[in-house]
């Protein structure tokens, strides 16, 4: 995931982004939550690769890790 995920302040607002392309994580977990199967991606956006969107969905797997979740009152 190192090598897939990138941070740079240059790109995209400093958004976690796949492989310093101009493609953020967020957008390509949106991608699937929508619907899009990797297939779909892969044909709509030729410059990524299937390990880019694993690497998505592990990056986001992680971010999700949490211990307990405090529910504010409204």
């Amino acid at each position: 995931m190192r090598n897939r995920i990138t941070i740079d302040p240059t790109v995209c607002h400093g958004k976690a982004c796949i492989r310093g392309l101009r493609y953020p994580v967020e957008n390509v977990l949106e991608w699937l939550a929508s619907g899009m199967t990797t297939e779909d991606i892969l044909a709509d956006y030729e410059d990524l690769e299937r390990e880019d969107i694993l690497a998505a969905l592990s990056y986001a797997a992680r971010l999700a890790h949490v211990k307990r979740l405090v529910h504010l009152a409204a």
